[in-house]
């Protein structure tokens, strides 16, 4: 079982092994929660290739939309 200090900033480092063995990479996000008082779950935040298409959809349009268009619709709010 891999051990990890905190820090007075109340940091933790991922041990190395644990993290090439997940693939976690700098700049990604995880969470944290408090199971008991003595356990502590981190989960990598569920990733998504493309985080657009969650918003927008995977539709495209039939026709290009121009600038001005998109402007004049976004006032007109």
């Amino acid at each position: 079982m891999a051990r990890s200090k905190v820090t007075d900033k109340y940091q933790v480092t991922i041990p190395q092994e644990v993290r090439e063995k997940l693939g976690v990479k700098p700049g990604e996000v995880v969470t944290v929660e408090a199971l008991s008082d003595d356990e502590i779950v981190l989960r990598r935040f569920p990733r998504v290739a493309h985080p657009l298409t969650v918003f927008i959809g995977e539709r495209r349009l039939r026709r290009a939309v121009p600038v001005e268009e998109v402007e004049e619709n976004a006032e007109s709010r």
